[in-house]
């Protein structure tokens, strides 16, 4: 299901929170509501991790990830790397990037399967986002917007765009992406869907300005309703022991 949660009076869930299938980081702050709520809901299934990124709390913003690995800017400090990749499980790598455009999560859109990268993205950070995340790479963007990663909010089962994205270009992602996709906003109308939330295969957070009816469509095309935590780790896990064995 969908919560809708703040960061210490803001909105934008997606600049303070990273939730993938195998870990949650959040940013350090005052509100230690926003971490217990994250807790409460995902706490149980993967780590919540406290966490800063060069210094900064908008770790959301700064890193791309999903449950194969995770991605952090070269201004990463030694000592936070550590802190998080200690939290990690063991199986998720860790990786700092040098790159240019620092931003990750806005430059990088994924899933455990596919990334959408910015189309200026140096090759090596290509290179670097297949082999850590074990992902396919595309260029793109979200309805003419470079920043793919602030335009849309990826899982497994579903997508959500900026508003804008034509029908041809939801058709052309989808087909790249292999799951359905749908314009939508959060956060009462807000076209930075990246920013406004997070989601992974059974749980979504947005913004406390969030419609009901923005719910309805994240609850839909994510298909979050009837998503039990425990059956998607099953799920995942089964493939990896056929692998394994």
């Amino acid at each position: 299901m969908a919560v809708r949660a703040q960061f210490e009076g803001s909105n934008e869930i997606g600049v303070f929170a990273k939730l993938t299938n195998s870990y949650c980081l959040t940013a350090l702050g005052g509100s230690e509501n926003f971490y217990s709520i994250f807790e409460s809901e995902v706490g149980e299934v993967v780590p919540v991790i406290h966490c800063t990124v060069a210094g900064t709390r908008v770790i959301g913003r700064l890193t791309a990830g999903n449950r194969h690995g995770l991605l952090l800017p070269n201004t990463t400090t030694d000592q936070e790397m550590q802190h998080i990749r200690n939290a990690l499980p063991d199986a998720v790598k860790v990786q700092r990037v040098e790159e240019r455009l620092s931003a990750l999560g806005n430059v990088i859109a994924c899933n455990d399967h596919v990334a959408l990268v910015h189309p200026d993205l140096d090759r090596e950070t290509e290179e670097i986002i297949m082999d850590t995340l074990n992902v396919e790479v595309f260029r793109q963007t979200v309805a003419n917007h470079v920043l793919v990663g602030s335009y849309c909010a990826l899982s497994n089962n579903g997508g959500l765009v900026h508003p804008h994205t034509s029908i041809q270009d939801q058709d052309e992602l989808s087909s790249l992406l292999q799951i359905p996709l749908v314009a939508g906003t959060v956060n009462y109308g807000s076209d930075v869907v990246g920013g406004g939330m997070v989601v992974n295969d059974w749980a979504a957070f947005c913004g406390l300005d969030t419609t009901s009816t923005e719910i309805s469509v994240i609850e839909s095309i994510f298909k979050l309703q009837d998503r039990k935590p425990m059956s998607i780790m099953e799920e995942m896990r089964d493939p990896l022991l056929d692998y394994m064995a």
